[in-house]
């Protein structure tokens, strides 16, 4: 099954991101705002790609002076809906 996700991130550009992860695989990666060539870019890379090895290669990546990136609140965000969902398995 299919869940869609929703992450409101913080200091960074990016004002929403949203995805899907059906059987623990990334699909339809979208930002709202942020630098649009370099984000489309990660969504196309990510599409069907596994969430926890894209959240593993995207934790901690920075942008300039700041301690956080589009990329790593992305992390920040499948780690959090990893954490959902194996909450949802369990109460199932």
């Amino acid at each position: 099954m299919r869940v869609h996700y929703e992450y409101e991130p913080e200091g960074v550009c990016t004002k929403l991101i949203t995805f899907d992860i059906e059987d623990g695989k990334i699909y339809g990666l979208r930002f709202l705002n942020g630098c649009p060539g370099n984000l489309a870019a990660i969504s196309k890379l990510l599409e069907g790609y596994d969430a926890e090895k894209a959240m593993g290669l995207l934790m901690g990546n920075r942008c300039g002076h700041r301690t956080t990136s589009c990329a790593d609140q992305l992390a920040i965000a499948i780690a959090h809906a990893m954490t959902s969902e194996a909450a949802c398995r369990k109460a199932s």
